[in-house]
């Protein structure tokens, strides 16, 4: 059953690690939240590791300048994990029969931020579907994509029984208040289509493992996975035997909030016959 504390303060007193989500739960994609900010100082004062764990299709040299940026200075956490970084470093290493399996020529679904994330790799983009061993998803240009965009090309690329390796589990994402998918809703789209989706991130327990392994958690129950979606962070965090915190403010704002009060009937729905959280919060606060 769901608890609401009154803050994170209150339930970390048996926590040596709490797993952090950034979006939604840090900052909106444009700017930090204060509050947040200040929770991670108290947890840094209150000696629980902090381990930063990402959906952002992006490595971890590319992130934290743009975290810098936004005020989530280097020592208000002790880790850093990224679903992106995560995909590079299997494609790099092939180190799983399905990484070595992939080929040389990717045909990429990305956004023009992320034209660099191929660089370091034995890797060639490729613009033609045709000539794809295949299909890299990363994201998106617009706030104005839509999936229906990339059908054509996920066709083809199904035709070819091509393999897609999505770097962004996530379905959307808001920035700055405004929705966009993410590269998550495109390799759900060719799931459906029936072809082979090879992805990183929450919830997949890869992630988590590397996380628990670096800090030598040995009882996952002793961790705190914080996020804002049920599917991904709640999931995930109960997936590997960790307890889970819920921050209504983030992707399910519009369901779960009522102004800044979290509506409990509404997440009770929300959550019935999926992941329930343990915890639950309007926003992340202290």
């Amino acid at each position: 059953m769901t608890r609401f504390p009154n803050g994170l303060g209150a339930i970390v007193a048996d926590i040596d690690l709490v797993v952090m989500d950034l979006w939604g739960c840090m900052h909106d994609g444009i700017k930090a939240y204060p509050a947040a900010l200040d929770a991670l100082d108290q947890l840094r004062k209150a000696g629980v590791d902090v381990a930063l764990v990402s959906n952002a299709p992006r490595r971890i040299e590319v992130v934290r300048p743009r975290m810098r940026e936004m005020g989530i200075a280097d020592d208000l956490y002790t880790g850093f994990y990224t679903s992106g970084e995560e995909v590079w470093n299997h494609i790099a290493a092939k180190d799983q029969p399905q990484y070595a399996a992939l080929g040389s020529r990717a045909y990429q679904i990305v956004g023009g931020q992320d034209l660099t994330f191929l660089d370091g790799l034995d890797v060639t983009a490729v613009t033609d579907i045709a000539a794809a061993d295949f299909v890299l998803a990363i994201g998106v240009d617009s706030p104005n994509d839509t999936v229906a965009d990339f059908m054509p090309v996920l066709q083809a690329a199904r035709a070819r029984n091509l393999p897609l390796v999505c770097a962004n589990p996530d379905l959307i994402v808001h920035r700055g208040g405004i929705a966009e998918i993410c590269a998550g809703a495109i390799a759900e789209a060719y799931g459906n289509l029936g072809g082979e989706v090879i992805i990183e991130g929450k919830p997949y327990p890869g992630i988590y493992r590397r996380a628990l392994k670096d800090f030598k958690i040995a009882d996952p129950a002793r961790v705190l996975g914080i996020g804002d979606a049920l599917r991904t962070d709640v999931a995930g965090a109960k997936g590997v035997g960790a307890k889970s915190l819920l921050i209504a403010g983030g992707i399910h704002h519009s369901v779960l909030l009522e102004g800044t009060v979290l509506d409990q009937d509404a997440l009770a729905r929300l959550s019935e016959g999926g992941p329930q959280p343990d915890y639950a919060l309007p926003y992340l606060a202290w």
